[in-house]
């Protein structure tokens, strides 16, 4: 049996820790620890609990001692785009906001009075959203400007606690991207941007690919956990982290990495920053081995988990995936809107944008859930289209992973409406691709196509036709 490796695989609803090791060629997982995650209000702000998350994250490591399997090593993804300041005595500066608090409303428009647009796309290939750290940078700049000013190093949120494992400060290349500050050909800080944006530079620390290893947990940490192992980057954003075990054959694989966001893209050698890529609104986000995720960022299965809490309590998502599957109604909504982002209740907003279009309103459960799934298939379909036009390139079928993987009503719509064979699986990608990366690290798998060609030995896809 091969070394343990540990996946920190925190999402914005929960997290788990996942063991991983090679037995006989093929790939074992084993969870030992689950925990929620939960945005909270904070004097005002929506923020991340990011004490009690490093509390879980020690459990987790607790729980290896406990069943006497000490990892190899271990490496934490997280969401993109958050972050924290520290100061000069290493303290975080504020709240950990998380990237559903308005604070970033109107901060567009204070950066591009800055840089337009359109040059910042050519410039980083990142596609606008409201959310990205350089609005959440600007918010801050206008309104709490000393704050950056007593600011000494810039962490994305799975940089921090990599931090308080080791003592070492480290910026992850595929999380990095997600800031919008990264230049895609150097695959380095804009130094240039960020000065121009009025942003300290010293903030911005050494950027360090995925498989780098950052040293061992510190002596206070093996103290309290009873042991002590390497800390190994992964692709810290979890969807650079959830394409790596796509089961695809081929180099550039069209997929779809589903969860609380539905990212639908393929992987290229080089970043497409024209001005077609920026008109479709796609993005090029780091990946591993600097391969680059172009893909569309699509509301996902926020919508779903949100309904559910709200009326659906009582229900599993997949007794709401059957309930959608049995009622017959056809309305849509766009899915990227960003009235579906944060609303106060999803449902209530569901049928709210049905009954502007004058559409028939969604009542029970079924009927919300139904609207919600067709919605997204529908733009997954355009997604495809556009993928194709602006890539010159046909798909004959789609990778879903992740959670969304299980969803089997809406895997099946997806392959009705677009017209391509669907492969569901792995559920748990994005912890895999952890693991992958520790994995090849660790020099016990050769490279990611190795890597691929283990995992698809490893599971069994179910396939959707159209």
């Amino acid at each position: 049996m091969g070394n343990y490796f540990l996946a920190v695989d925190i999402g914005a609803s929960s997290g788990r820790h996942i063991l991983g090791h090679l037995e006989q060629g093929k790939l074992n997982f084993q969870e030992i620890h689950r925990f929620e995650n939960t945005i909270k209000d904070m004097n005002g702000e929506l923020c991340w609990d990011i004490s009690r998350l490093f509390e879980e994250i020690k459990l987790g490591l607790k729980r290896c001692k406990d069943i006497g399997k000490i990892p190899y090593s271990i490496g934490i993804d997280t969401w993109g785009v958050d972050f924290v300041l520290l100061d000069k005595w290493d303290n975080v500066i504020g709240n950990a906001v998380s990237y559903r608090d308005k604070r970033t409303k109107g901060m567009d428009e204070k950066v591009s009075s800055i840089i337009p647009e359109d040059k910042l796309y050519a410039r980083t290939g990142i596609q606008k959203q409201i959310f990205n750290t350089i609005y959440q940078l600007m918010a801050i700049n206008e309104r709490n400007p000393e704050d950056l000013e007593k600011a000494e190093s810039f962490l994305m949120i799975p940089d921090y606690f990599h931090y308080l494992l080791t003592g070492v400060k480290r910026c992850e290349y595929t999380n990095a991207t997600t800031t919008q500050l990264v230049n895609p050909v150097t695959k380095n800080w804009d130094r240039e941007l960020i000065d121009q944006l009025g942003y300290p530079n010293k903030i911005f620390t050494q950027i360090a690919c995925p498989g780098n290893a950052l040293g061992y947990l510190t002596k206070e940490i093996q103290e309290e956990v009873g042991f002590n192992c390497k800390v190994v980057l992964p692709a810290t954003h979890d969807t650079g982290s959830a394409v790596m075990p796509i089961p695809s054959e081929h180099d550039n694989p069209l997929y779809i990495s589903s969860g609380t966001w539905s990212l639908m893209g393929t992987e290229q050698g080089s970043a497409d920053c024209s001005y077609n890529s920026r008109k479709m609104n796609f993005t090029n986000e780091g990946g591993y081995d600097y391969r680059f995720r172009y893909l569309k960022n699509i509301m996902g299965l926020w919508m779903i988990q949100s309904v559910k809490r709200e009326i659906g309590e009582n229900y599993s998502f997949s007794q709401i995936c059957e309930m959608a599957s049995q009622v017959d109604i056809s309305s849509v909504v766009d899915c990227n809107d960003n009235r579906f982002l944060a609303p106060l209740n999803m449902t209530l907003e569901v049928q709210k944008a049905c009954r502007e279009s004058n559409q028939r309103v969604p009542e029970s459960i079924g009927e919300v859930a139904a609207v919600i799934y067709n919605s997204l298939a529908k733009c997954y379909k355009k997604t495809v289209n556009e993928l194709e036009n602006l890539t010159k390139q046909t798909f004959d079928c789609i990778y879903v992973v992740g959670g969304g993987s299980k969803a089997e009503y809406l895997n099946q719509l997806t392959a009705r409406v677009t017209g391509k064979t669907v492969y569901a699986g792995p559920s748990e990608a994005t912890a895999i691709g952890n693991i992958l990366a520790q994995m090849i690290a660790a020099n016990e798998l050769e490279n990611l196509t190795a890597a691929r060609n283990c995992v698809r030995k490893s599971i069994d896809l179910k396939v959707y036709n159209n």
